[in-house]
């Protein structure tokens, strides 16, 4: 076999490999456009109750 040959097997042995490596990074960025959003954008964490302890810890812990 001559080296050009060798190195054309070479290169489509790894093509496969490349090309699933580029279909899962590409997948995601092809994905955002096909995506429908909601008319509220902005996801929010729930609040949390306010249970007042900081106000008694404040007050207990400082050196009279």
């Amino acid at each position: 076999m001559t080296r050009q040959f060798e190195k054309t097997l070479e290169c489509l042995r790894l093509l496969p490999r490349a090309l699933v490596v580029m279909l899962a990074i590409s997948a995601p960025i092809l994905m955002v456009p096909s995506l429908q959003a909601a008319d509220q954008t902005i996801i929010e964490a729930p609040t949390m109750k306010k249970t007042g302890a900081g106000f008694v810890l404040m007050v207990s812990l400082q050196r009279g």
